[in-house]
């Protein structure tokens, strides 16, 4: 059977060799197709014949198959039954004899699998999971514990609601008592093994994985059987704590152990009580709370300590934020003695802080500045420092101003110590700000106890004014106390420091400049200052910016600061066309960079930034020289299309079609014409990261290229794009696009063959599987092709093609769908364009004057709902944000750019009040038809109908 797994082995071993890598992983997406491909992969992996890489990169195609190909958006499987109960089979029994890097692969495939079918199309799981624990195996109980946790972890970030809770008490039915005996059992094998360095370590492994469970099990509600024997857990959980064992301490001071993790996953758990049980888990808490104190003063300064730091510092935060809890600090000798045992040795700086500034910098700014920040010594102080502020402002700014003031004396003294003042910065920022830092605006509220501004002018400005003699550590303090504090600072204050900032672009100093970018950018954000403003300085600032992006050459050395790129966009999206006189030198810059960064994309980040800074260049230049941009564009955008680098193709693809937008009159391009076979081809359309940067394109293309793609056959292709598009409910929205595009600049006889298609495909969907928002897009696309009477179309149009496709099908569906889901539209440029369909099926449409006359009343009392119900015309504004690069589906699939984003288009600017438009349509129809429009107002509408309408043409 071996041999049958050969050729498949040495794909995936392929898949490791960056010269055969993208060929290979071809090959197997093809191979994907094949019946029972699941079923070789998983026994590659179990077969240890392999090499244990060769493994590994079949665990991992496993996964990603699974990812892929599990379910449809409907959740049906869509592998064939007998191979999804093959894989259930075979799955549990590998986590239990493979190694802990594959287990961690297939735990993730587990955990999609279990996303669509735990519980309820997978109710043997439970049951084999449980059986499969064992007194004294903890090889096999590991991997029972890894499934469950790759099942149960689902829970933690989700909303309550029924079906959860019924999955969730299904789970703790079967599981929580056998769950709690192999806790107990573990406890007493840890102790008998005390000496035994071997099995203590699998037992760590095996306890690390309860802790983990124990949080999962309890994370939406306290479980019945945990609550009953509390105490008992929390004595375990106690005990552990200050566990120590001489055969789990590891040599490197840079990497957490056994102990480090097991004890960060108690505090996990403590700070998930507190939170959540405080009623249950409050007479614990002060015995915890000694406990954590202790460990806090024993642990070391090493970074193997920091998670563990980290950890142990939220939960004295959580106890904090509970005044009842609080009041354990309230002393103010207390206080003192926290601030000096607890907040300054980790606000402090370490000799490792200082070896990441100077040998990882850009993982110390990430660190200082992000999410993973929260993971920092500093911040968990921070965090804690704040927490004891709210409950006890005077006091605590009392006590660390003393401190604040010792360390700007320590500075300023004869040895000049400037780690202090560093301190003093930092502990000073600490206290000052109230509430939550946010992305957009950092700190909004200060501590009215202290000045944020006198602080900076008398103990800051000067480490930015002065050129030398200054420690990088204080330049960055500096930049971060502005960044922090940059909404309560002044626009004239602001004025006199945005030069101070930017002259350390100039820096040598790799965190120093960098810092200088992210100043820059967060207060360019937050619109302190207009485009006349930064005009003036953006050249110089443009320049430095991407002259140190390009400073060194290697791929991954040019992507490895997003945040020098991230400015480089915001500078661009503010000064907006006062970039046209510096065109041809920012151009330059940017393709260069896109030439490097082809070689090897890496970092999702920056390369997100540097096509938005591209999409900035065309929204704002493109206009005024379409010509320039669209050839210095093309073979760099051309290259990433034919070398299929999926990584940027979705972003080149909204930039070709921003480019054709910048220069709608014009004819369609050569490398565009070439272009539209390859983005028809269904392929492409294969990948839904691909899906709405083709629309997009293909929508761009089709107005200045109509003529050329009805000549060249081309109409059928992309109407085939829209059928299978608006047959999924993820891209329904899509095939709409694409037809409105289509009937809006191609030709009616052009469309005449393939209208009945069109809509019978429609109706097919709304009979059998109709969804809120394909009935909304049906409707908006009914009245975008029944207003349009001039062009051709129009109401009367739109019932012949329904009556030959069913005679009698249009009653049902306007009565029943399109009037009452017309007053469902939102958006008031599709309200504006019911209401001219609706005012022109009363006024010009013979179906509605002879066949349906209680249509026409229906549609008559539609319109007037909608003139009466909201605003039907909008201002569009011309803002653009970025995509939140924190978003936990950043750079999956598909991300928008913004500066490329379409603005809402009014299809009828000429029409400014729509309602003395419709009652001047209804007058010239009246007078047209010799008064018939007034007969069918008395005969067909009610006395209130009639009322309403009257009231209209007053106006």
């Amino acid at each position: 059977m071996a041999s049958a797994l050969d050729p498949v082995a040495q794909l995936l071993q392929a898949t490791l060799d960056p010269n055969q890598n993208k060929h290979a992983e071809q090959q197997i997406l093809q191979a994907e197709k094949s019946p029972n491909f699941s079923l070789l992969l998983l026994q590659i992996v179990a077969s240890d014949q392999y090499p244990h890489t060769t493994r590994l990169a079949s665990a991992l195609c496993f996964k990603n198959l699974v990812k892929r190909n599990w379910t449809d958006e409907d959740g049906n499987h869509k592998l064939p039954s007998r191979e999804v109960v093959a894989i259930k089979q075979e799955l549990i029994g590998l986590m239990t004899s493979t190694p802990p890097g594959i287990q961690s692969q297939l735990g993730d495939a587990i955990s999609v699998i279990a996303d669509s079918d735990f519980w309820q199309r997978w109710e043997s799981l439970l049951d084999d999971l449980v059986s499969r624990l064992t007194p004294d195996n903890t090889a096999v109980n590991n991997g029972v514990l890894q499934v469950a946790h790759s099942i149960f972890k689902r829970w933690r970030p989700l909303f309550r609601s029924d079906d959860l809770f019924t999955e969730v008490n299904f789970v703790l039915s079967k599981f929580s008592l056998p769950f709690l005996g192999l806790f107990v059992n573990t406890d007493r094998l840890i102790g008998e093994n005390k000496d035994n360095k071997e099995a203590i370590q699998q037992l760590f492994v095996t306890l690390n994985l309860i802790v983990k469970l124990f949080n999962d099990l309890s994370c939406q509600d306290l479980p019945p059987l945990f609550e009953e024997n509390l105490a008992s857990i929390m004595s375990l959980l106690d005990k552990y704590l200050s566990y120590d064992n001489p055969l789990l301490n590891t040599d490197d001071d840079g990497e957490p152990g056994p102990l480090e993790f097991i004890k960060a996953g108690i505090c996990e758990v403590l700070i998930l009580y507190v939170q959540k049980y405080e009623d249950a888990f409050g007479p614990h808490v002060p015995g915890f709370i000694g406990s954590v104190w202790g460990l806090l003063t024993a642990v070391g300064p090493q970074t193997k300590y920091d998670i563990l730091v980290s950890k142990a510092l939220q939960f004295l935060s959580a106890v904090a934020h509970v005044a009842s809890h609080a009041q354990n600090f309230s002393d103010k000798g207390v206080l003192a003695n926290v601030v000096e045992k607890v907040i300054l040795p980790n606000v402090s700086l370490r000799e490792s802080d200082k070896e990441l500034f100077e040998d990882e910098p850009i993982e110390f700014i990430r660190r200082d500045l992000e999410g993973s920040d929260s993971d920092t010594r500093r911040r968990a102080a921070t965090d804690f420092l704040r927490a004891l502020l709210e409950q006890f402002e005077a006091p605590v700014t009392e006590v660390v101003s003393t401190y604040i003031n010792h360390y700007l004396s320590d500075y300023s003294g004869p040895n000049g110590n400037w780690a202090s003042k560093d301190t003093a910065v930092y502990l000073f920022s600490s206290i000052a700000a109230k509430g939550v830092s946010t992305a957009s605006g950092g700190v909004k509220d200060t501590n009215p106890l202290v000045d944020v501004v006198d602080f900076f002018q008398n103990n800051i400005a000067g480490d930015l004014v002065a050129d030398k003699g200054v420690q990088p550590f204080l330049k960055v303090a500096a930049m971060k106390y502005l960044y922090t504090f940059r909404s309560r600072i002044q626009k004239h204050q602001w004025q006199q420091a945005l030069p101070l900032v930017a002259r350390h672009l100039s820096s040598s100093e790799y965190v120093v400049h960098t810092y200088a970018a992210i100043c820059i950018e967060r207060v360019l954000f937050l619109q302190v200052f207009d485009q006349s403003d930064i005009v003036a300085l953006s050249k110089d600032l443009l320049e430095r910016l991407l002259c140190l992006i390009e400073k060194e050459g290697a791929p991954e050395k040019v992507q490895e600061n997003e945040f020098l790129m991230k400015c480089v966009m915001r500078v661009l999206i503010v000064i907006r066309d006062g970039v046209i006189p510096n065109t041809d030198s920012i151009l330059a810059h940017l393709i260069k960079i896109t030439d490097i960064i082809c070689k090897n994309p890496s970092n999702p980040r920056f390369y997100y930034y540097h096509f938005e800074a591209i999409g900035a260049l065309i929204r704002f230049a493109s206009p005024s020289q379409p010509d320039k941009l669209e050839q210095a564009l093309g073979k760099p955008f051309a290259f990433a299309v034919q070398q299929d680098i999926q990584e940027f193709i979705p972003y080149v693809f909204q930039l070709l079609a921003a480019l054709l937008e910048a220069n709608s009159s014009a004819s369609l391009p050569d490398y565009y014409r070439s272009l539209i076979p390859s983005i028809l081809m269904p392929v492409l359309w294969e990948s839904k990261g691909n899906v709405p940067a083709l629309v997009k394109l293909v929508t761009s293309i089709i107005p200045r290229g109509t003529s050329e793609m009805a000549r060249d056959g081309q109409v059928e292709p992309v109407l085939g794009v829209f059928q299978k598009l608006v047959s999924t409910k993820a891209n329904e929205s899509y095939g709409f696009d694409i037809l409105e595009s289509v009937i809006a600049h191609f030709p009616v006889d052009v469309l005449q063959p393939y209208f009945n298609h069109m809509f019978n495909i429609m109706l097919l969907r709304l009979q059998n599987s109709k969804t809120e928002n394909f009935s909304l897009k049906f409707v908006r696309f009914y009245h975008f092709m029944s207003a349009r009477g001039e062009k051709g179309l129009g109401t009367d149009f739109v019932i012949n093609i329904l009556d030959q496709i069913q005679s009698g099908v249009f009653t049902p569906l306007y009565t029943s769908i399109i009037l009452p889901d017309t007053q469902k539209l939102s958006k008031p440029f599709d309200r504006k364009t019911a209401v001219i369909s609706l005012t022109k099926t009363i006024t010009e449409s013979r179906a509605f004057a002879e066949r349906y006359k209680k249509g026409w009343a229906y549609t008559t009392d539609a319109l007037l709902a909608l003139l009466g119900s909201s605003v039907i015309t909008a201002a569009i504004e011309d803002v653009i944000d970025e995509a939140d690069i924190d978003d936990m589906s950043f750079g999956v699939g598909f991300t928008q750019l913004n500066t490329c984003k379409r603005l809402p288009k009014d299809p009828y600017p000429e029409i400014k009040d729509m309602k003395l438009w419709v009652s001047r349509r209804i007058i010239d129809a009246n007078a047209r038809t010799s008064g018939s429009i007034d007969g069918f107002i008395r005969e067909r509408l009610s006395p209130e109908s009639q009322h309403k309408l009257v009231s209209l043409f007053a106006r």
